[in-house]
């Protein structure tokens, strides 16, 4: 008898097209070295001798050629004679990231964050009550209604009436307003360990979540070093550590003063850092201790927590190093804010974070 026989496909690297195989790699090489075309170039080339990722039918020229041509980076070189990422590799970057750490996400349905409170949503319950004026349209259920009216009016009769309406409970839509500060001190690249790389592609990633599924809420980037100042979101790949202590006071009065002007009343930081603060400005001086906790800069560093619960803004803290002495700092600031702590690794870092901003949304009413 003739029939079919199954095997497991296994894809031949053949089947991809070679500018996107490429490309992926490209992405990632880009955000490790800043936004440096010519440098993530040289270190594709390298891989490519080692790993024999072009051929005779398609190289590194023609690579080149198609991401200007199809407007990853630009054609025209800068003043320093350099290529440099377009708008779309920016965006490109972005969604890679949230592909990348936010993967689940694909299985989900597309909603908005609810909380416990029912009223007028977006987010529809089980529960149905009849029809109040006032009540929006879209919630009406139509199936309902017309059983409702089917059963008092009969079909020789028909006629559907308001009485009939029957509407869909819904939960409020959570805003929030976050503000997220990432740490790029020195140590985010000592001990041989990039830590900045990953900070940065869960940034990028929180980003294109909420532009893309969240698009009322609203996420301010700054970054802290010996001062604090904020990024834009175009400019995260570009991202980089410098020879900085950390000044987590300018981190956080910054980030106060940038939700003091969000009208939404729901509103949180999220601190990703891997060390304790070293500094604090007084005046136009700057005070440094990088050895143990400084009792001048952990009482201004808890002083700036307290306000923050007074204030009703939650900090959630992601300290990426395991130091006990450092989760002594990190548990006296969560319980001065009475906020949240994870210890997390590089590796679950996104999810963590996402899980998080998830669950914060949940719990806050809208």
């Amino acid at each position: 008898m003739i029939g079919w026989r199954f095997s497991e496909y296994i894809p031949d690297a053949g089947d991809e097209d070679p500018f996107e195989r490429l490309l992926k790699v490209f992405k990632d090489l880009l955000v490790y070295t800043s936004g440096d075309v010519s440098e993530a170039l040289s270190w594709l080339t390298e891989l490519d001798k080692h790993y024999e990722l072009t051929d005779d039918d398609y190289g590194m020229s023609d690579f080149i050629q198609d991401l200007m041509d199809q407007g990853y980076i630009s054609n025209k070189r800068n003043e320093n004679g350099l290529y440099s990422p377009t708008a779309k590799m920016e965006i490109e970057l972005r969604r890679k990231a949230l592909d990348d750490i936010f993967d689940q996400l694909k299985k989900s349905k597309r909603g908005n964050h609810v909380t416990r409170q029912t009223g007028q949503g977006d987010e529809f319950t089980s529960e149905m009550r009849p029809f109040q004026f006032g009540d929006k349209l879209d919630n009406i259920a139509i199936s309902e209604s017309l059983k409702n009216a089917q059963i008092n009016h009969g079909l020789d009769d028909f006629m559907l009436t308001q009485d009939d309406l029957e509407i869909h409970e819904t939960y409020y839509k959570s805003q929030m307003s976050t503000v997220l500060m990432i740490d790029i001190s020195h140590s985010m690249i000592l001990y041989g360990e990039d830590r900045i790389t990953p900070a940065k592609k869960v940034a990028m990633a929180l980003a294109e979540l909420i532009k893309t599924r969240y698009p009322k809420d609203t996420l301010d980037v700054i970054v802290f070093g010996n001062d604090a100042w904020q990024i834009e979101i175009k400019d995260l790949p570009y991202l980089q550590v410098g020879p900085y202590h950390t000044n987590t006071v300018a981190g956080l009065e910054l980030a106060m003063d940038i939700l003091r002007r969000r009208k939404n009343p729901n509103k949180q930081i999220m601190m990703i850092t891997d060390g304790k603060p070293t500094c604090i400005k007084k005046g136009k001086k700057y005070y440094k201790n990088a050895f143990g906790l400084d009792r001048k800069i952990l009482n201004r560093t808890l002083a700036l927590a307290v306000k923050c619960r007074k204030l009703n803004i939650p900090i959630t803290t992601f300290m990426i190093a395991s130091d006990p002495y450092l989760r002594n700092f990190v548990d006296q600031f969560t319980q001065a804010n009475s906020g949240k702590a994870f210890y997390s690794g590089l590796e679950g870092l996104g999810e963590f974070i996402f899980m998080d901003y998830k669950d914060n949304k949940r719990k806050r009413k809208g």
